[in-house]
Parts: C-alpha cells; sequence; structure tokens
C-alpha cells in the first residue's frame, strides 16, 4: 500500500515529519504527534429549523470541546455550515412551492442566528452552495477520477415521464417489502427503518407528479467500496494504516465501532457517487449534463471549502491563511462530532474518499452521540414533536445556559437519553439555582454588608482550608480529563462540585456567625470563597459561558485561561465587586406548564381523521439476536381476574400457558380494564421473567400490551387457534 506522503499523484507533497515511537522491539509503533486540531460539527441540512435533539446529538459537545481546548490555549478551528443539496432540499421547496435557492437561504441564516445567539461560536459557519464549495467539491471529485477512484456504470433507474426527469431515491415513494408501509421512501422506510433501494419499494411512484415511474438507462460514477475493504478494517479496528499509528481504537466509542464493523461485516459494496438531479454541485465530466455529486461525497467536503473560506477571511494574520495544516499536516488532529445516523458517512465513506484523494489526514475519533428523546417519544419534525431551539430563545431570553446545562447533563453518549421540560425545570430550581447561583450570591452579599463591596484581606489559614485547596487543586485536571474523552456529562458533573465544594465550606464556617468575634477569620473565610467563584467562572466557561462571563464581571475579571482557575493571585485584595445578583432565577410551574401544552397541542394531525398522531416510541439500544433468544414468550388464556386492594393500577390475573399449574401474573392495567373485561383474553406472556412480588402476590410473568394513540393499553393477541402454551418467535 503507498505512502501518501510519497505518491506522486499527491498534490502537496512535503517532507515526512518526525513521529513519536511507543512500545519497543517489533511491536513498537508510531504515533502521529498532536500540534492542533480541526473540529468539525456535522453540517445541518438547510431544510427547517434547529431543535434540541441536533444542539445535543452534535452542536453542544463539540463547543463544549473547543471552548476547553481554546481555554487551556490549544490551537483548535472549529468549522460547519449547512448542508444545502440534496433531494431533502429540493422536496421541501417543492413542498412549499418555491426555488431551493430560497429555502437553503431561508435556513442558512435562521441556523446561524440560533447557534450565535445560544453560544456554539464556531470560527466559520459556511454553506455547500457557495461558488468556492463548488469549486473545492468538483476538483476533489476530478482528482479522485484521476487516480482512479470511481467506476462507470450503466444502471437501470426510475423516471418520472410527467415531471421529465430521473428520480433521486427520496423523490420516489412505495410499500415497503418489509413491513408494508406504503409511505416507505426509496432509500429507507422511515417505519421500520429498514435501508432500502427504489427497485425494493412495491407499487412506486413518483412524488414529484404522482405518476409511476418507468425504468429507463442512465450513467453514474460509482465508488467501488469493496476495493477499499482491507485497509479499511484494519484501520477502524487498530488504528494502524501504512505503518504509522493513525489513532487510538480504544478511544472510540463501542457503538461507533460497532456500526462501522456490522457494516464491514455485510461486505462494502459499490457506492453511486453521482445523481440526477438539477440542484447541487454540477459533475464536472464531458457527458455528465444534468448529473450532480452525491450529497455524501459532496457535504463532508464542506468541512474543507469552510477552511479554506476561513483562511482567506483570515489572510491578513499571515500564517492563519495557511488552510492546508488543518486538513493535510500530519501534526493536526482531526475530530468529527455527529449523531449516530451520520457514522458510516464519516467513519467510512469520507475517511475513503479522503485516502484514495491522497494528501489529506484521516479522522482520529469519530465521538458520535445516540438520539436525545422528547418526553417518552422520539423527536419528529415531521410531527412537530420538538422544541425548536430559536423558539426556545425567543421564549426564554437570555437563559441559553438553563438548556446548556440541562442537555450537557443528559447528552446521549452511550444510549439514548430523553429530554423532560419538568426534568429541566428540576435541574434548573435544584441544581442551577440551590448550587451555583446559591454559592455566589451569598459570597456577594456578605462582601457588600462586611466591606462594602470590596474583596477583603487574608489573614493566614486554618485546616479547613488546607482540605478545600487540597480538593480544589485536582478539579480542573479532572474536569479536562474528561473533556478529553468525550465524557462531557462527567466533565459538567465535576465542574459542578466545585461549587458544591464553595457551598460546603461556606456553610461549615459559618462566618455570619464569626464576624462579631473573630472577623479576621471571616476575611480569609470570604476571600476563599471569591477565589472558588473565579476557579468556577474557568471550569464553568465551555458548558455556561454566559454564565461564567458573568461571573468574571461581578468579579472585575477579564478573560481567564484554564490555568488561572487555582492561580493564589487571581483575586486581589481591595480590588471592587459588582452588586450582588441572582445567576439564575427559579422556574415555575405556571412557566413550564404552556411549554407542555404547546408541545402536544403542536402535535401534526392525521389528515385522514384529523385526530392527533401520537409520535413513534422512543428508540432503544440494539440487542443481538442471543439477547432475544433469551426471551421464552408464550401463548396464553387469562381464565380469572381480581382487583389487589389498595392498589388502584394492578389486577390479579389467573392465566392458562399449557402448564400443569396457571401462572400468577400481577399486571398494571386496572385503569384500562376492570377484571370483567379481561377474562377470556387471549395474550402473550414474557414466561421466563424473574418471579417478582407486588402488593404481597408474587408475580410469574409479564403481559405483553400496547399503548395505542390516545394513551390506552391495549393487548398484543395471538392469532386465533394458536393453543394455550405456543411459544412465540
Amino acid at each position: 500500500m503507498k505512502d501518501p506522503a510519497r505518491d506522486p499523484r499527491r498534490t502537496h507533497a512535503r517532507p515526512r515529519r518526525q513521529v513519536r515511537t511507543v512500545g519497543a522491539g517489533t511491536f513498537a509503533r508510531r504515533m502521529r504527534p498532536v500540534a492542533r486540531t480541526t473540529v468539525t460539527a456535522a453540517l445541518p441540512y438547510a431544510n427547517g429549523p434547529l431543535h434540541i435533539g441536533h444542539i445535543a446529538g452534535a452542536y453542544l459537545p463539540a463547543d463544549i470541546y473547543v471552548r476547553c481546548l481554546r481555554a487551556r490555549g490549544k490551537e483548535v478551528l472549529f468549522v460547519c455550515g449547512s448542508d444545502e443539496h440534496g433531494a431533502a432540499i429540493t422536496l421541501r421547496a417543492l413542498k412549499e412551492g418555491v426555488t431551493p435557492r430560497a429555502i437553503v437561504d431561508k435556513y442558512h441564516a435562521l441556523m446561524g442566528k440560533a447557534f450565535q445567539e445560544f453560544g456554539i461560536h464556531f470560527d466559520i459557519y459556511h454553506r455547500t452552495s457557495s461558488d468556492l464549495h463548488r469549486a473545492t467539491s468538483q476538483e476533489f471529485f476530478l482528482q479522485l477520477d484521476r487516480n482512479g477512484a470511481f467506476t462507470e456504470q450503466e444502471e437501470q433507474q426510475y423516471f418520472d415521464e410527467e415531471a421529465r426527469q430521473f428520480l433521486a431515491d427520496r423523490y420516489i415513494k412505495g410499500t415497503c417489502p418489509n413491513c408494508g408501509n406504503p409511505d416507505a421512501y426509496g432509500d429507507q422506510c422511515e417505519k421500520c427503518g429498514t435501508a432500502l433501494s427504489p427497485k425494493d419499494l412495491k407499487e412506486p411512484r413518483s412524488t414529484l407528479s404522482g405518476s409511476k415511474p418507468v425504468l429507463r438507462s442512465t450513467k453514474h460514477w460509482y465508488l467501488p467500496m469493496d476495493r477499499s475493504q482491507a485497509w479499511m478494517e484494519q484501520w477502524i479496528n487498530t488504528g494502524m494504516l501504512d505503518g504509522v499509528q493513525q489513532h487510538d481504537a480504544g478511544e472510540w466509542k463501542p457503538q461507533v465501532l460497532g456500526q462501522c464493523n456490522s457494516w464491514l461485516k455485510d461486505g462494502l459494496r459499490p457506492r453511486a457517487m453521482t445523481r440526477d438531479l438539477d440542484w447541487g454541485v454540477p459533475v464536472p465530466l464531458p457527458g455528465a449534463d444534468g448529473k450532480v455529486l452525491y450529497v455524501w461525497l459532496d457535504a463532508p467536503i464542506g468541512y474543507i471549502s469552510a477552511t479554506k473560506q476561513w483562511a482567506q477571511d483570515h489572510a491578513s494574520a499571515g500564517s492563519a491563511s495557511d488552510w492546508e495544516k488543518w486538513w493535510k499536516s500530519d501534526d493536526t488532529r482531526l475530530l468529527h462530532f455527529i449523531g449516530k445516523d451520520n457514522i458510516v458517512f464519516h467513519c467510512i465513506i469520507f475517511p475513503m474518499l479522503l485516502k484514495l484523494h491522497g494528501g489529506y489526514i484521516l479522522p482520529q475519533n469519530v465521538p458520535a452521540n445516540e438520539f436525545l428523546n422528547l418526553e417518552g417519544q422520539k423527536l419528529s419534525t415531521s410531527r412537530n414533536w420538538a422544541v425548536w431551539l430559536h423558539e426556545y430563545m425567543e421564549r426564554w431570553p437570555g437563559r441559553q445556559d438553563e438548556l446548556r446545562y440541562c442537555l450537557g447533563s443528559i447528552l446521549p453518549e452511550f444510549k439514548d437519553s430523553e429530554f423532560k421540560w419538568k426534568d429541566f425545570q428540576e435541574k434548573n430550581n435544584s441544581e442551577l439555582v440551590s448550587i451555583i447561583g446559591n454559592f455566589v450570591q451569598r459570597v456577594f452579599v456578605l462582601c457588600h454588608k462586611y466591606y462594602d463591596g470590596r474583596v477583603p484581606e487574608p489573614v493566614g489559614g486554618d485546616e479547613s482550608d488546607v482540605v478545600l485547596w487540597a480538593g480544589l487543586s485536582a478539579m480542573p485536571d479532572r474536569v479536562a480529563a474528561e473533556v478529553d474523552r468525550f465524557r462531557f456529562r462527567d466533565a459538567l458533573a465535576n465542574a459542578i462540585d466545585v461549587a458544591r465544594m464553595g457551598n460546603k465550606y461556606l456553610s461549615d464556617n459559618e462566618p455570619w456567625k464569626l464576624e462579631r468575634t473573630d472577623p479576621a477569620r471571616v476575611r480569609t473565610i470570604l476571600y476563599n470563597c471569591l477565589r472558588i467563584v473565579g476557579g468556577l467562572s474557568v471550569v464553568l466557561e465551555p458548558f455556561l459561558p454566559f454564565t461564567a462571563q458573568r461571573m468574571r464581571t461581578m468579579l472585575g475579571l477579564g478573560e481567564l485561561k484554564w490555568e488561572d482557575a487555582l492561580r493564589a493571585d487571581l483575586i486581589r485584595p481591595g480590588s471592587p465587586l459588582a452588586k450582588p445578583e441572582h445567576l439564575f432565577k427559579p422556574i415555575t410551574d405556571a412557566e413550564i406548564q404552556p411549554e407542555i401544552d404547546r408541545l402536544h397541542a403542536t402535535r401534526t394531525t392525521a389528515p385522514s381523521t384529523g385526530t392527533l398522531t401520537a409520535p413513534p416510541p422512543a428508540s432503544k439500544p440494539d440487542i443481538g439476536f442471543d439477547d432475544f433468544a433469551k426471551l421464552n414468550l408464550r401463548t396464553g388464556t387469562i381464565v380469572a381476574a381480581e382487583k389487589i386492594p389498595k392498589a388502584d393500577k394492578l389486577l390479579k390475573l389467573t392465566i392458562d400457558i399449557g402448564e400443569p399449574m396457571p401462572r400468577t401474573v400481577v399486571s398494571g392495567i386496572a385503569q384500562h380494564y376492570s377484571p370483567e373485561q379481561v377474562v377470556g383474553q387471549a395474550v402473550v406472556l414474557v414466561a421466563n421473567l424473574a418471579p417478582r412480588k407486588m402488593r404481597g402476590v408474587e408475580s410469574q410473568g409479564m403481559v405483553l400490551m400496547a399503548e395505542d394513540a390516545t394513551g390506552r393499553l391495549v393487548f398484543v393477541r395471538p392469532e386465533n387457534g394458536v393453543d394455550p402454551g405456543s411459544e412465540v418467535r
């Protein structure tokens, strides 16, 4: 396998950099040094506004990471931009009766403003409809073509004779062959999640005209991914490429490696890199009229074109104009922050394209997050089951950090998590108000009461001070270490512990009682507390930047670096302090309930019935077949039922499952069914669930139930004629 640095096709040759080695003997591995970090956040589609699922999935973690690196003096570039091509854009334009350009202009501006106001500060927020991006992606494609990365294939593709154009995957709907959903798209069924191709659909129809499309011959450029299978497997699972340790696979999240290996296990297949569309980056080759680059070739190149634009904008800064060092230097670390739905594109397809092009570094990590659910349901833009970022900031002005804190504490780092408005209220009141706000408020009130709003002069110290600083001394490094591991929830918890330690120190020493008997000691206590506020403003800045700035302003401090958190002379005696203020305000039930009501009231109604359509159930982590095989599902019949005294929700069921003795099962269905209604009911029972006592009754299994759109529980019934005890598999 050729070394990219020595490849004659490499457009920007450079001398090999010296790299460090770890290990010994024949097992020594060369590790790339790190001088700077390029951080990308997934390009959001410019066909709608941002919701909190987007923020928790990619953008807040990336912003926290970048802010922490910068505070520690690291060289980092943070790039993002709007993804403005692809069928999703044109479908939205068709729906609204406007041009694709009007759609992307509208949502690019809306998303850029929302990011800025929420405190997510990219070095550049670019767009893939720009001239610079078009030129960059076309040249990238041409270099790939010159390198022999593509094959040309004639194929049969659906064509809409009324609209007079070939149909991209998302321009076709039909019946899913897997679940029977009549509105499955040509690339995926959104009901069952099955990946599809247009020819898999039954009764296909065009979304443009509604007519049945016909198959016609067309030519496309394919990426033969199977040719890269061997080196991709090695790079993903060991981090080794061309004899150099590119990354530490042990640092990658298990769900990222799992999804990549699922693809690799199935075998990589050729994938078309062009589409027949009139909106996108035109394919820059003869005979390619009416064809554009596949959006998943075009979009990630947007990170590169954004870097080029940033370099042009900062050309006067000298070395800052060198965009190549962020993408082509061996001592640059490349990180992609994304959601789990983009893992394959950022871990397999884009790295493959970068290597086949030559001259580019590959990502050292792709810390993808799982999904955020909302109030027990999966977020759904089509059903309007979402909390939109720009609307939150309109209704909760000046309270960005409250949402940043809540989302930061529930980031779906390893499994799906959930946002609830009542939890948002609870976290604000019991953590932000009671822990951080309470500590800072008390310290400033006492300093204004005793010292006319100036920093007191400390006098000596005692054992409690030693204990305090011994505990605090490790906190900045602990927070930074968790951020470096992409454990942002743990990092935030450690940062909040600084305020907890301050509260404990203040409460244990009770300066309000000591003021009359030992005023010198009180000066030391409050001086130490002001130092804690200063340090807190440093470790909280990546998570709560607006609050951190207010703390620094109250202390009369300017911008601080990470090492300033424990600096002994950070707070100067005699310096004026701002007046006490409440950093956070309690949130009342009266403020939260309208949000819950609004969420339910704005759900999309089903056109056919006019009734509210319940969002689909929240997704859960994937399991293996062996996990499913452990379940013993048996059919049964309820032969007796009775209420359990003093338990409004529970019924005691006696169920025949074909065993010598019927099973006793306690089921929480009493609010939906009376005992008389369920006798004779056929059911499916989890028969090997460990017995559990409930209200003094041992329950020997669990009846499977489903929830309809109104929230009512309904039985999962076996077909008629199935004998009790039959296995469900």
